[in-house]
């Protein structure tokens, strides 16, 4: 038998299993037509689906791979349904150690079309890529590295133990429950982010940030949405073009801006550096903060761990400033209104004493100034036109 002849029998058989390992059929569901793929593909370390229409669900767990396609199209005859179906080509085959899953839309416009692909794998995966022009990707139960992108749908992730990265144009990206890296990019949507072991990226072009628990920091960004940590055990930044932020317990040092809504911090133990173009700002249990608002009142309550006694700013436009102090702290405190006719400073604390300047023929200024406990770290309290009172916090 010659060479051409040897490969001409060896691609058949390889054309007999893949017919064996796939089968398909077209049924009538409702007002469309399903063509509905089933089968199996040999073992592989890694898997790569491009489709170019429908949602992708990846679902890791024990056995080998297999899969389940279904594509509808919304037609009265099943001639002309089948015309439509057989214009998307989808190929399953494995090279090297990939196996991979193509969808090509070969037709004209998909009008009317729909396509689902569900794989289940095994969990110990190297990794899985899945990439699809519009649909939604769910992906679960893996222990690999995951990347997902997506034309605009929803992007799910779950129960990864590696790293992930997710990118879709404008919806919601969720993540939970990832053993590495998230890396979370979306046009526009929301994104949800729960129990991640190692640093959050997430930037969106206007939706709202949400993560509950991270270990290891996050940077968080975006265009106009609101902002929600509850608790960060590493550097944090968070900033956007007009929302508000509200962050929990946070650990390492902080960066937090937004161009006009309020910020809200619960409780830090390192400083945080926090700005606003006019919002109102709250920072409870801090030990060292840099805080400026253009417009909106000001209250930091100050507690007694500070281990690199970092100087502290409270510093607003146009507004009040209230500040409460633990009585065992070592501060050095500088007060001041610049333009003070109507409001004053007052203090608990008989240490800092105030003083008054001008207002005879012009604005009046008033500053206080004292040590604390014989002194310490600087913390300078100043607004434009604004009461400024500082109060001796509860033990």
């Amino acid at each position: 038998m010659g060479k051409r002849c040897i490969k001409f029998a060896v691609a058949l058989a390889l054309l007999t299993a893949l017919a064996a390992a796939q089968q398909s059929r077209v049924y009538r569901e409702g007002g469309n037509w399903v063509q509905e793929s089933t089968g199996s593909l040999a073992a592989a370390r890694n898997l790569r689906v491009q489709v170019d229409v429908g949602s992708v669900r990846v679902e890791g767990g024990a056995g080998s791979i297999s899969y389940v396609f279904r594509n509808r199209v919304n037609e009265a005859s099943e001639e002309k349904a089948r015309r439509i179906l057989d214009s998307y080509k989808v190929s399953t085959y494995v090279r090297g150690d990939t196996a991979w899953v193509v969808g090509e839309w070969q037709g004209g416009r998909a009008h009317r079309f729909s396509g689902e692909f569900v794989i289940n794998v095994p969990r110990e995966l190297d990794s899985v890529e899945i990439e699809t022009q519009g649909g939604n990707v769910t992906a679960s139960n893996l222990g690999g590295r995951v990347d997902a992108q997506s034309g605009g749908g929803v992007i799910k992730v779950t129960g990864v133990g590696n790293s992930v990265r997710a990118e879709t144009l404008g919806g919601v990206i969720e993540a939970s429950d990832i053993g590495g890296e998230a890396s979370l990019h979306t046009g526009g949507g929301g994104i949800k982010v729960a129990g991640v072991k190692r640093k959050i990226t997430a930037e969106s072009g206007g939706g709202s940030i949400s993560v509950t628990g991270c270990t290891q920091g996050a940077s968080l960004e975006t265009g106009g949405g609101n902002i929600a940590v509850d608790r960060c055990y590493g550097p944090l930044s968070a900033s956007t073009g007009g929302g508000s932020i509200d962050i929990g317990d946070i650990s390492g040092p902080a960066t937090i801006e937004t161009a006009g809504g309020s910020i809200r911090v619960s409780s830090a133990k390192n400083l945080v550096k926090v700005d606003t173009g006019s919002g109102a700002i709250e920072l409870n249990g801090i030990s060292a903060a840099r805080a400026q608002t253009g417009g909106g009142a000001i209250l930091a309550k100050f507690v007694a761990f500070n281990p690199e006694r970092n100087d502290s700013l409270l510093e607003t436009a146009a507004g009040d400033i209230t500040v409460f102090l633990a009585p065992n702290l070592n501060l050095t405190v500088q007060a001041s209104i610049e333009v003070a006719n109507g409001h004053n400073i007052r203090s608990e604390f008989p240490e800092f004493r105030v003083v008054s300047e001008g207002g005879q023929w012009g604005p009046k200024a008033i500053s206080a100034e004292g040590n604390l406990n014989g002194g310490g770290p600087v913390l300078k309290v100043r607004t434009t036109s604004g009461d400024i009172v500082i109060r001796r916090a509860s033990q």
